[in-house]
């Protein structure tokens, strides 16, 4: 847990550069998209860096909860924010995603010519190097953390960098007269936008309201395979798993030999316990209780 918690203090700064190199970004090609080139695909990427901004600046407030330590009132410390932040950070992406289909559509059914296409496109390339790049980046420091909204960060400004790219594509179509393609790519990258948000608000749904997918019931199968190879386990009656941000907390009911002790049963939850980590060691806690074996 202390190598999740040192990743979570290098995280949340990295959350908060991409932030502002986002929202620094979105501003510039919205400005040249709106007041210079009259570009609609150009002015939907600079919303959708915004937005990819203020998603990475959900994103950062989330984790700053996430250090936080347990305490009388959250027994189990505050690793749902992290959930909470991605549910928020999904839904500003629907709802730009709504205003850049509105403002491509009316682009679509009346096409015009963008002023000095090859400059939006220029503009656009360097935008969509500098999110592929952070992106990956990003992704591979964190691909082991299993922070649900550090994964959606990541593969937000991934996606970011695309759409960039695919504006690139469209400024160049522009340049040699096919107009209606700057429409059809501020289509596909709402479309992006909508599946990668409404794909994050399943999986934070699912854990916020402790639901135990296909993942969780494969896991669930293992540790009650693992736990009924311990000697002195006669068989598992219940597992059950609660996924809390990154971590796992976990509930076995055991029967055991009617006449076994305390002392006994202890060390029988020490190797159940040790067994468990080993394979998934982000299950923070795990509660073991017996059932005499002639119940």
């Amino acid at each position: 847990m202390e190598d999740k918690k040192d990743f979570v203090k290098n995280a949340d700064k990295l959350a908060g550069l991409t932030t502002l190199i986002l929202i620094m970004l979105g501003i510039v090609q919205i400005i040249l998209g709106e007041l210079f080139l009259k570009s609609v695909a150009l002015t939907a990427n600079g919303i959708d860096c915004i937005g990819d901004g203020f998603v990475s600046g959900v994103v950062w407030i989330g984790l700053m909860f996430f250090k936080k330590p347990a305490n009388d009132k959250f027994h189990y410390g505050y690793y749902k924010m992290e959930n909470l932040g991605s549910i928020t950070a999904a839904i500003i992406m629907i709802l730009l995603a709504g205003y850049i289909v509105y403002r491509s559509y009316f682009q679509f059914i009346n096409p015009h010519e963008v002023n000095s296409p090859l400059i939006g496109a220029l503009v656009a390339l360097i935008a969509a190097l500098v999110a592929i790049i952070l992106g990956f980046y990003k992704y591979n420091k964190g691909k082991k953390s299993n922070m649900g909204s550090v994964k959606l960060e990541a593969f937000n400004t991934i996606k970011d960098g695309v759409a960039s790219g695919l504006t690139v594509v469209a400024l160049v179509f522009d340049y040699f007269g096919y107009y209606i393609a700057d429409a059809i790519v501020g289509i596909i990258i709402a479309g992006i936008i909508v599946t990668i948000g409404f794909a994050a608000i399943k999986e934070s749904s699912y854990m916020l309201i402790d639901a135990c997918n296909g993942e969780c019931i494969d896991r669930r199968y293992v540790i009650k395979k693992l736990t009924e190879e311990v000697f002195g386990v006669d068989s598992v009656k219940t597992v059950r798993l609660r996924r809390s941000g990154p971590i796992h907390f976990g509930e076995i009911e055991v029967k055991v030999s009617n006449d076994m002790t305390i002392r006994d049963f202890n060390i029988v939850k020490k190797k159940i316990i040790g067994k468990i980590k080993s394979t998934f060691p982000d299950v923070e806690k795990l509660t073991i209780s017996a059932i005499a074996d002639d119940d």
